[in-house]
């Protein structure tokens, strides 16, 4: 397949997709239960690698908001459970 640069929306999209995604992976560490963890991190992982080769803006923005409302859901369950 040929190369074809992303224009700027694109990049930026893909900038907050990885952000996402790091951020994700980085509340997954604090998971005190390693099983828990590893089953989250191959969600994560899996639910990303499915939806690469999404290219449709608006199933694309909403994705990336489904993900940070998974992303509080997890940060909130992690602040319960320390406290």
């Amino acid at each position: 397949s040929v190369w074809t640069p992303l224009s700027p929306s694109q990049f930026l999209r893909r900038q907050q997709v990885l952000q996402l995604y790091r951020k994700i992976l980085r509340a997954i560490r604090e998971v005190p239960a390693e099983a828990d963890r590893h089953y989250l991190k191959d969600w994560a992982r899996e639910e990303f690698r499915r939806n690469k080769d999404a290219t449709e803006e608006d199933a694309i923005r909403m994705m990336i908001t489904q993900g940070n409302m998974q992303l509080q859901e997890l940060q909130r369950t992690l602040r319960l459970a320390k406290s």
